[in-house]
């Protein structure tokens, strides 16, 4: 017991004299996929629908994965329209159009090959859109576990041995997608997002424990809107919480600084980080340095920062400024692309 207990006090006492704190901030990071600055009007359309000559080999799927013609075409309506809404949720195109019509595919769970550019130039002329999201592969694959287990009915007095009946189904779906843009003959991604779904049941009435099917349907909508909202993200830049760590100490004015920044005062805590950067003791002004790069990260000065790390790693060999200054360059690199995507949204 006394092992534990003085492993727990040199846990507290190194977080207590810990030279650094932690503090977040939000990043703004772009989008995996870039879209051309002049595409205002997108389709969305459904081609999960399997064609006639693959129609019997998609059955042969359905049935052995567990999946309804009446599950599939919901779970991609609800996939569509999760797009629909999250796209129409930022702002980012002018017409958002969700199509009426299907197309078709292989179907049986595989992701089909790519639409042909001449289907694909006549879809976005009729619609009046600029490039085509297509909803290519809709599939939940479903297993069901069945175990019996010996248990004992009480009727009054009596007791009636009975068997449980245990059901449980995992239903695994995948939706496929396809970004197509018409005037460059791009592919501008291709992505599936999968999730998993679990089940399960009991009672000593066989129909009771089948009662874990009751509920799949609705959850199969809900699991496909959430998909399609996780797929509208990879369009659109997107908000990310990062951490950072700042020097705490250093001397009493870094104590000072400490507790500024603690109650919000970043600016107080930065008159007091760039007076000790210039300091004549070389452990405080480097971490000074450092400190005035958080600040100007902080503040959205890329530039800025970057300079304050180098100055803090070269000057003053503050070991974490390298790995900072590394952070920073990476962001300084997306900035461009970033400022590219943020055009296209206005």
């Amino acid at each position: 017991m006394k092992k534990y207990f003085y492993i727990l006090l040199l846990v507290v006492v190194c977080y207590s004299c810990s030279s650094t704190s932690r503090m977040s901030l939000s990043v703004k990071i772009p989008a995996p996929v870039t879209i051309r600055p002049e595409v205002g009007a997108v389709a969305i359309v459904d081609r999960t629908e399997a064609a006639s000559e693959s129609k019997v080999i998609d059955i042969l799927h359905k049935g052995a994965s567990l999946e309804t013609k009446g599950l599939q075409a919901a779970g991609a309506q609800s996939s569509l329209q999760g797009l629909y809404d999250e796209l129409t949720r930022n702002g980012r195109f002018n017409a958002i159009k969700k199509l009426d019509y299907k197309l078709t595919s292989f179907g049986a769970g595989t992701f089909p090959n790519a639409l042909a550019w001449d289907s694909v130039e006549k879809i976005c002329q009729r619609s009046n859109t600029d490039i085509l999201i297509s909803l290519e592969l809709f599939d939940a694959q479903t297993q069901i576990a069945y175990s019996g287990t010996p248990t004992n009915l009480k009727l009054g007095t009596t007791s009636i041995p009975v068997l449980n009946h245990n059901v449980n189904i995992a239903t695994n779906l995948k939706s496929g997608w396809r970004i197509y843009d018409p005037a460059t003959k791009t592919i501008l991604d291709e992505f599936i997002v999968g999730r998993s779904l679990n089940f399960a049941s009991s009672g000593i009435n066989p129909l009771e424990a089948a009662s874990a099917l009751a509920g799949r349907k609705e959850a199969v909508k809900d699991a496909g809107n959430k998909g399609g909202a996780i797929y509208a993200s990879r369009v659109v830049p997107y908000w990310l919480r990062v951490y950072r760590d700042y020097f705490v100490r250093g001397n009493e004015n870094f104590k000072i600084a400490k507790r500024k920044a603690q109650s919000g005062n970043w600016d107080g805590a930065a008159d007091i980080w760039k007076k000790e950067s210039a300091s004549s003791d070389r452990k405080v002004a480097g971490r000074g340095c450092y400190n005035m790069a958080i600040i100007c990260e902080i503040n959205g000065d890329l530039d800025g920062a970057i300079q304050w790390a180098q100055k803090s790693y070269e000057d003053y060999n503050v070991k974490i400024a390298l790995t900072y200054l590394n952070i920073l360059r990476s962001r300084k690199r997306e900035e461009d692309l970033l400022n590219y995507q943020l055009t296209s949204a206005q």
